[in-house]
């Protein structure tokens, strides 16, 4: 448990430099307007879905490339996952079915930002909710990118919610901080 705590922490302090093949992978979607624009837009709680989705991605990255899968589609999948445009929250009546619908916004707006996106990626985009939804990621990137999104979900909604694990979190932020600091200032 303390090494997916520490990746998902890391996810709030990457940059281009200690992060360089992460960006080469995602940077051209990351830095997009489209994607950037997701800050506006709550996610769970206090986190907002660009942090949300980065925090996915990283873990996704890191996973994948662990499990010697195709980390590439993974990532490139989990940066897109959650792209739609509106927020879940609101009152408004279309979006109470969002964890069964998003999914097949999130592919249409993947196809827009990245027009030569692969099956696998679709695929994985469409059934990161399973099992919300009915039927399993089809590739093991999928099953990936689908337990990342749920262990950052979780992460995210603790945190919100208890003092303690926010305090854990802001804590182990900060030493990551300090220490990339530290490397920097040598």
């Amino acid at each position: 448990m303390g090494k997916l705590f520490e990746n998902y922490v890391k996810s709030y302090c990457l940059d281009k430099i200690d992060s360089s093949e992460f960006f080469e992978i995602v940077g051209d979607l990351y830095y997009s307007d489209e994607v950037q624009g997701l800050a506006k837009y709550p996610q769970h709680s206090s986190i907002n879905r660009l942090d949300h989705i980065r925090s996915v991605t990283y873990m996704s990255y890191v996973y994948s490339k662990k499990l010697s899968l195709d980390y590439v589609a993974a990532t490139r999948a989990a940066m897109l996952h959650d792209l739609f445009y509106y927020d879940w929250h609101d009152g408004d009546w279309s979006h109470r079915p969002h964890g069964y619908r998003h999914p097949g916004f999130a592919v249409k707006n993947a196809r827009v930002l990245n027009p030569v996106i692969s099956k696998k990626e679709e695929n994985i985009i469409l059934r990161h909710m399973f099992p919300l939804t009915v039927i399993p990621p089809r590739y093991p990137e999928g099953w990936v990118v689908s337990l990342c999104d749920k262990y950052c979900a979780t992460r995210e909604l603790l945190i919100a919610d208890h003092i303690r694990f926010r305090n854990r979190f802001e804590k182990k932020k900060g030493e990551l901080l300090y220490f990339k600091e530290l490397l920097t200032n040598v």
